[in-house]
């Protein structure tokens, strides 16, 4: 290999790149989810990653969202192409589930069998807590996708609350008994607090996705969940939401995996950073995106380079600590 390193192939278990290439710009929904979806795969497949768990939204956040109609496209895209074989990684499906939704049920409805659902997170996305404890940074996190007055910001705060309080007990209720009866893996999102993670342990969750607090983080460590953090937090050096640093997580060493999230260059390269910045050693720091991952999901055909599992693996050069994907293999197959 010329002294470039051979790493196994990346594994992401959340990714919104799908829907941001469905939606480059908000209300420019794309005229073909086909076209989005081979984009998205050439994305992954350039930043080595193999196997992919697509993160699709099943419910949203606010009012007219057009998360409901990516719902439909992304799953038509990808019944059309995975069969066909026109796509490199290995994607698999994470239903994201956003459990105040009042219409969660009927858009869950095409995953009731979980024939095809790889892993399951119950999201909460509603203002005052979580992600967005501080109303402002909600406000002006998605003031990209919408204009509010003072009076239309606070008429839709209550909306939301009153939505939460109604339908958030009940929907996830349904969804992990679905999730506990099919043996399918689920997650956490966004815990907050000790609390936060206590309750994700006691139903059964596998993976707290993107704690926002070092207590959350140390007690998910604790109770032998999967850590799984963003890479772009380590890219950048720190949270786009104010929430706790992913290097001073890792430091701590509770750390279990990383998602590249919104950004899939990120993965191999924020790996490349905790190795060099925070002292983790390199095995260590690859197994974040590559073993841990798949761990937690019970996929024990991958992630590792041994005798007997798939031949996903990636060539890295690195250049002035800056890893650069040469080859990518899947299951002995050259992809890039």
């Amino acid at each position: 290999m010329e002294g470039d390193f051979i790493v196994p192939g990346l594994v992401e278990l959340h990714t919104d790149n799908l829907e941001k290439q469905l939606l480059p710009r908000p209300g420019a929904l794309w005229p073909s989810a086909r076209a989005a979806l081979l984009a998205h795969d050439a994305q992954l497949v350039a930043a080595g990653i193999t196997t992919v768990h697509d993160a699709l939204s099943c419910g949203q956040y606010y009012e007219k969202s057009d998360r409901r109609t990516m719902l439909t496209l992304a799953l038509d895209a990808l019944r059309d192409l995975r069969p066909a074989g026109h796509l490199r990684a290995d994607h698999l499906r994470h239903v994201r589930c956003e459990i105040s939704d009042p219409d969660l049920p009927r858009l869950f409805e095409p995953f009731l069998d979980m024939d095809e659902v790889h892993l399951v997170s119950l999201m909460d996305h509603t203002p005052g807590q979580r992600q967005f404890a501080d109303l402002g940074a909600y406000r002006t996190y998605y003031s990209k996708d919408r204009q509010w007055t003072d009076e239309e910001f606070e008429t839709e705060m209550v909306r939301m609350r009153d939505a939460q309080a109604r339908f958030a007990g009940p929907h996830a209720a349904d969804i992990l008994a679905r999730c506990r009866e099919r043996g399918v893996p689920a997650a956490s999102h966004d815990d907050a607090t000790s609390d936060h993670v206590v309750w994700a342990h006691s139903q059964g969750m596998a993976i707290s996705e993107f704690p926002t607090t070092m207590d959350a983080a140390r007690r998910a460590c604790e109770l032998g969940l999967l850590t799984l953090m963003g890479s772009p937090n380590v890219v950048r050096g720190g949270s786009h939401s104010g929430n706790v640093s992913v290097r001073e997580v890792a430091a701590a060493g509770f750390l279990g995996g990383l998602s590249s999230d919104y950004v899939p260059a990120s993965l191999l390269h924020a790996a490349w950073i905790l190795h060099a910045d925070v002292s983790l050693p390199l095995w260590d720091a690859v197994a974040l995106v590559t073993a841990n991952p798949v761990r937690a999901l019970g996929l024990s055909d991958r992630g590792r380079i041994e005798p007997g599992l798939k031949a996903d693996l990636v060539r890295v050069h690195v250049d002035r600590d800056l890893p650069v994907v040469r080859r990518v293999w899947r299951d002995g197959v050259r992809v890039y």
